[in-house]
């Protein structure tokens, strides 16, 4: 493997052809809408066959850098490293510095380079390939970097999890591209197979399932040494306001948060819009037949319900502590954005609404800290624990889970919500406090429900595509409909006496 050009006129011709390409195609975006369908149709198929010729030319540039670079790899030593000539620690490094691109994304290109690149041994002379059926195809353009990577993954995994005989791995990755390249590009079967040949990612992805399974005979068998040694769960940087999740789980995790998703998240409800039926006024409880859209994804809700169970195990006494103290929140704010601005919330590197931490206040233990313009702390409020255990009780006792007609999420679930807001002046007391889930708890504003409390007791206005009247109906529980059947019983006439006759 040559790791300098043999001659400077290759090299040449390689990076003019490089950037002759360059020009052919900036600009050509703003062109796309005047196209018919015919033409953009044909030019969907022909900018995928260009992208994965570039696909492979990235691949092998990152992985040949990877080459230079690595001592262990390659036959470069000391300073004589790629990377250590451009001043950079590795070749990810360098890369990164280079293309822009991600550090993961960067990572994966060497993966899978050092998966299909000729590898020379000194000691034999010989050049091999490990997965030399996908290198050809995935240079040749005729697959893709994702069928590329996906393949090589599923097999390396199947390799590093169980026995696999060596020629029936050679056997399933020269069936497995044979169909996919057939069916994809339409050709006849090289693997001469009767059976319908993948045209989609999707249908590939069947095919290769089904070798892994043969690979593996009776299925892939769950490994927990490997399950443990890959489980984990992190939270990603920040971005446009968003946290991202990543991680892998064992099943039966996955599988006890999924029913949790299905028991809470499945009960969806519907509202007929206009207005209620005749009768029912300031007097008249919600119950159980109206019921309103809930305009949230399927996503939405598993995000929503995990909030609420997050919070539900903040709120234990069983959990852990933090220095010797319950888990408290550190709302930080400047004096200017003390009402109305932003804070910056401990745990999270993204700024949030000073809205968000008047909320938060609700849910647990906050302590807030303000600063001048210059970063000097001028205020620190000691930590409080609004709603006490006997309050949150109390609560719980009255309203019997979250107050917004048609929801399901139980009380434990819940938060309290000040209906005077706490900032604003509203007593940490249990007429000033409602139980409500974690999706309508962070909604309310702008949702349309309003709740306000009248002696003790939470009134409950709907939306007004729901109740055009707009008006405040107390909330339905056991206890309100046995006071019910208590006052209509008392009010009732007594029973007639009937004497029997005599026999």
């Amino acid at each position: 493997m040559a790791t300098t050009s043999d001659s400077p006129q290759i090299a040449r011709g390689v990076r003019r052809r490089v950037a002759d390409a360059t020009p052919l195609v900036a600009g050509l975006t703003g062109e796309i809408s005047s196209l018919s369908d015919a033409d953009l149709v044909s030019a969907v198929e022909e900018v995928e066959a260009l992208v994965r010729q570039v696909d492979a030319l990235k691949v092998r540039v990152a992985g040949e850098v990877d080459v230079r670079s690595d001592p262990l790899d390659g036959d470069r030593v000391g300073d004589d490293r790629l990377a250590i000539a451009f001043g950079c620690r590795n070749a990810t490094e360098l890369l990164e510095r280079t293309t822009r691109a991600s550090v993961p994304e960067l990572r994966s290109r060497v993966r899978l380079d050092r998966r299909t690149r000729d590898r020379h041994h000194l000691m034999t002379g010989e050049s091999t390939t490990r997965y030399p059926i996908v290198a050809q195809a995935f240079r040749d353009g005729a697959i893709g970097i994702d069928i590329a990577r996906h393949l090589t993954d599923e097999l390396d995994h199947a390799s590093k999890t169980h026995h696999i005989d060596p020629d029936e791995k050679r056997t399933a990755e020269r069936e497995i591209i044979g169909a996919t390249v057939a069916g994809l590009t339409g050709a006849e079967s090289a693997s001469e197979c009767d059976d319908a040949l993948p045209s989609t990612f999707d249908e590939y992805r069947t095919l290769a399932q089904v070798w892994i399974e043969f690979l593996t005979r009776d299925g892939v068998e769950p490994d927990d040494d490997w399950q443990a040694r890959r489980r984990g769960f992190s939270l990603g940087r920040a971005r446009n306001g968003l946290v991202p999740v990543r991680g892998d789980l064992i099943p039966e995790v996955a599988a006890g948060i999924q029913r949790l998703f299905d028991a809470y998240a499945g009960s969806r409800t519907l509202f007929a819009p206009g207005t209620p039926e005749p009768g029912t006024d300031q007097s008249t409880p919600w119950n159980g037949d109206e019921k309103y859209d809930d305009p949230r994804t399927a996503i939405q809700r598993n995000h929503d319900v995990l909030g609420s169970i997050v919070q539900a195990a903040a709120r234990s006494a069983d959990a852990p502590s933090l220095g010797g103290a319950a888990p408290t929140l550190v709302v930080t704010t400047t004096i200017s954005d003390l009402d109305g601005g932003i804070v910056d919330v401990d745990g999270v590197d993204v700024a949030a609404p000073a809205r968000l931490a008047h909320r938060i206040v609700c849910t647990g233990a906050v302590q807030k800290m303000v600063f001048d313009r210059n970063g000097r702390i001028v205020q620190i409020g000691n930590r409080e624990r609004l709603f006490n255990t006997h309050q949150r009780r109390a609560i719980a006792t009255r309203d019997g889970g979250c107050i917004i007609p048609g929801c399901s999420i139980p009380a434990g679930w819940c938060e309290i919500h000040h209906v005077d807001e706490h900032a604003h002046g509203g007593e940490t007391h249990t007429d000033n406090g409602v139980l409500l889930c974690w999706n309508h708890h962070h909604n309310l504003e702008g949702s349309g429900w309003g709740i306000r409390m009248r002696d003790g007791v939470p009134l409950v206005k709907a939306p007004g595509w729901v109740d055009r009247r707009q008006i405040y109906r107390p909330i339905r529980t056991k206890r309100t409909e046995r006071e019910k059947v208590r006052r209509r019983t008392a009010a009732a006439p007594p029973p007639r006496s009937i004497t029997a006759p005599l026999l």
